[in-house]
């Protein structure tokens, strides 16, 4: 239904404020005093509103102030107007911290499963406050919804584009080859990146399938290029690790994603690799009000780095 549009801006709380100080009062003087104005000035004001509503809100005489009919009925509703401004400025006063209430987290999806089982607990000691709604994803759809205000943070892989982002380093995390038992790298106590780069023919390097920025950085720490026929792929870490306990190739994995693997210990052998490494960090939109706070969380989580990784810039 098609509503005519009816323009608010001579409509004020304080002249709702006066007309119910009158019928509270039923006395425009006491009134007057309550609200801390004239009489005149009150009394103008609640004549400018009653033109407004083409209604005339109080009978009026020497001795005798009450509201009409209308007026019984349209102080009422003003009243409730009153309230809700009232409401509204007691949750704005109330209003939450900028780590309080709901946040929106995306993590990316080769980061999410082996770092956010332990940031869990230390979120809900420090921040007991906080309520998370986690969102696990590839790094671009996540930085789309980042930029569309349907996220509030995001743990990402640095650098991240963009300039409409800030972004907070947290800690690096090494990366570690890791081969089938029986591959011929795996023999090797020490390995250098020129070993990784070789051609191993089937029992080459395995990657994630394209839009993982693991699947980059894994390529860009052997110095390889992509290769426009390689099937060598996978559509998880986990699946990535199968194929190499399978004996399919090898591959760089994360040193969180090396949590809980002991039953693999028959299957695989991880190889240290000194300057292999990825520098995990905090995106969130410039534009953000809530940007120092989030500075400050960053920093709080680098106080608080995981087993296995490191501070940033740290040998």
């Amino acid at each position: 239904m098609n509503m005519t549009y009816i323009p608010l801006s001579g409509l004020s709380l304080r002249d709702i404020e006066y007309v119910v100080a009158v019928d509270d009062l039923r006395n425009f003087s006491r009134a007057a005093e309550r609200c801390g104005v004239s009489q005149a000035g009150l009394s103008e004001q609640v004549r400018k509103l009653e033109m407004l509503l083409d209604v005339t809100l109080f009978e009026r005489s020497r001795r005798h102030v009450a509201p009409t009919p209308d007026g019984i009925r349209l102080i009422a509703m003003g009243r409730e107007v009153l309230a809700s401004a009232r409401a509204m400025i007691e949750a704005a006063r109330a209003r939450t911290g900028p780590l309080e209430g709901l946040l929106r987290i995306g993590v990316i999806a080769t980061l999410g499963p082996y770092y956010v089982p332990s940031l869990l607990p230390l979120l809900r000691r420090s921040y007991p406050e906080l309520k998370l709604q986690l969102t696990e994803s590839l790094t671009n759809t996540m930085l789309a919804r980042l930029r569309q205000n349907e996220l509030d943070l995001v743990f990402a892989a640095l650098p991240v584009s963009g300039e409409s982002f800030e972004t907070a380093p947290l800690f690096e995390e090494p990366f570690l080859a890791v081969f089938p038992r029986t591959h011929p790298l795996a023999e090797r106590e020490t390995l250098g990146m020129q070993d990784l780069a070789g051609d191993h023919g089937e029992n080459g390097l395995l990657l994630l399938e394209d839009g993982h920025c693991l699947r980059d950085q894994a390529l860009a720490v052997c110095g390889m290029m992509p290769m426009r026929d390689q099937q060598r792929l996978a559509t998880s870490l986990e699946m990535l690790w199968h194929m190499i306990g399978a004996g399919e190739g090898y591959s760089l994995i994360p040193q969180l994603a090396l949590r809980n693997r002991a039953e693999w210990d028959e299957l695989v052998v991880t190889r240290a690799l000194p300057s292999a490494s990825r520098q995990i960090g905090l995106v969130w939109r410039s534009s953000d009000p809530r940007g120092p706070a989030f500075r400050e969380f960053a920093s709080f989580l680098s106080h608080h780095i995981p087993e296995g990784c490191r501070q940033i810039g740290a040998a």
